[in-house]
């Protein structure tokens, strides 16, 4: 008889917790970067769910407090700071964000904070807790006055900074795992988790196009494609805008001539999540990320 599918979630858990076990010992002390394995240091498997594990404690945290649930995530792994808007407690959602796109932001939501629960469940008492998490100074730091929990127009461009951004980590990440069968399959499942999401936040910013982004002066389609070429300039690459160059053309997908979705390195998440090109804290980490790849 086949398994059921929690049956083959629960083994993919333990297979996961098995593989951090065994990555433990290799991972060794102090700061490095994914691109550094060498033959004493064979299992990084450890260090990339860890760094997947912050970048999901920020979209877990991003999702749950625009839904108005960020109690739900609020103690998990950790109680570092969370910094919000002046006036946003995350207990409420976003104003103005109700009906089909509440239930879209509720399911992003819901799947974020799975993704956080299931890696932290995976790595054990080898998972990182959460780090200090700024969604304040950050996005105003991107386009002064821009506070993607003013209103629902602003949140999707919010949303639209970091979905690109997870799925090319994911397959950038990919090739480094060391366990391809117990390892990689669940973090190709993230990834596609990750991309639906993309799919969905991009194609919902192409309807709005055209409106302005409260206290920014900017279209949604000005602020998005300003997001995207400063996510390439900070990581060399591995994106594309909102609508394409000189025709206006919506881009639901970011890929190459192949049809290939971009990936990206380790050192480019981190410029892009510290807003910074010199991997230097800052951004949405102003302590910098936990863990070996920071």
């Amino acid at each position: 008889m086949s398994k059921t599918v929690l049956e083959a979630r629960l083994s993919r858990r333990e297979a996961l917790k098995r593989a951090g076990a065994l990555g433990a010992g290799a991972v060794l002390g102090g700061t490095m970067t994914a691109c550094t394995t060498t033959a004493q240091t064979p299992n990084l498997d450890v260090a990339i769910l860890n760094f997947a594990l912050n970048l999901e404690y920020l979209e877990g945290l991003f999702y749950l407090a625009a839904t108005g649930r960020l109690s739900e995530l609020n103690q998990v792994g950790g109680n570092a700071q969370i910094v919000l808007p002046p006036g946003f407690s995350g207990t409420s959602p976003v104003p103005g964000l109700t009906g089909d796109l509440l239930a879209l932001a509720n399911e992003i939501a819901d799947d974020e904070k799975a993704h956080v629960l299931f890696l932290r469940q995976a790595l054990g008492s080898q998972g990182v807790n959460r780090p200090v998490i700024d969604l304040y100074n950050s996005f105003n730091a991107i386009k002064s006055g821009f506070n993607p929990f003013n209103d629902p127009v602003s949140f999707f461009v919010g949303a639209f900074v970091f979905e690109d951004v997870g799925v090319t980590a994911y397959n950038g990440a990919a090739p480094l795992i060391t366990d391809k069968q117990n390892v990689l399959a669940p973090a190709a499942g993230i990834l596609a988790a990750e991309a639906y999401h993309a799919g969905a936040v991009r194609r919902y910013l192409i309807e709005i196009r055209n409106l302005t982004v409260p206290n920014t002066g900017l279209t949604v389609e000005q602020l998005a494609n300003a997001i995207a070429n400063a996510r390439n300039q900070l990581a060399g690459g591995g994106d594309e805008p909102l609508t394409r160059m000189g025709t206006g053309t919506p881009n639901i997908v970011p890929a190459d001539q192949n049809g290939v979705v971009f990936s990206r390195t380790t050192d480019g998440v981190l410029n892009i999540v510290y807003l910074n090109a010199q991997k230097q804290p800052g951004g949405f980490f102003p302590q910098g990320l936990n863990g070996q790849i920071k």
